[in-house]
């Protein structure tokens, strides 16, 4: 009897020691547990953070493109002399002869905005393909004044005024 009592301590024994043992590891094991969870979260935020980054670049690039493209429908201060000779070669490719009176700059809405007077002069064709080219060109461009009228049997004028959106330069 004596041997079946120390048999059911020391099974006891080891029962209690085994159930605090596995306590323990299973506390152990649900801490880390926790920690892995947090670290995968934290691990999945920073991924979107990278995929939505990597997403805003892509869709920056091509919108730099399109940037671009809208940029050259204004004319920089830098770029009014160029816009004049480009008016200027217009007029003589028709046949007219295309003067800017003179250059301005206004405010409208916050924009910067440039104001031309020019005079066309030529034969009425000429002159009226050149308004059109002029009107129509690739540029946020309004033509405020006009006004057309014969010098000659063959010669015509247009006195007109053109505001064309304008963008400052940049300088470092």
């Amino acid at each position: 009897m004596k041997m079946l009592l120390i048999r059911t301590v020391v099974t006891i024994a080891v029962s209690i020691i085994a159930l605090i043992g596995y306590g323990t590891w299973y506390t152990v094991i649900s801490h880390k547990s926790a920690t892995v969870a947090e670290l995968q979260s934290t691990i999945s935020v920073k991924t979107e953070t990278a995929s939505r980054i990597a997403s805003a670049r892509a869709t920056i690039s091509e919108i730099a493109g399109d940037e671009n493209i809208v940029q050259n429908y204004f004319v920089s201060e830098n770029g009014v002399v160029a816009f004049i000779s480009d008016l200027e070669a217009h007029g003589k490719t028709l046949g007219a002869a295309v003067n800017v009176l003179s250059v301005s700059t206004k405010t409208s809405h916050s924009r910067p905005m440039l104001l031309l007077s020019l005079s066309i002069k030529g034969t009425f064709n000429s002159v009226m393909r050149t308004i059109g080219i002029i009107e129509y060109a690739p540029y946020d461009l309004l033509l405020s004044d006009l006004s057309v009228g014969q010098d000659d049997e063959n010669e015509w004028h247009a006195d007109l005024k053109i505001l064309v959106g304008s963008v400052k330069t940049n300088t470092p």
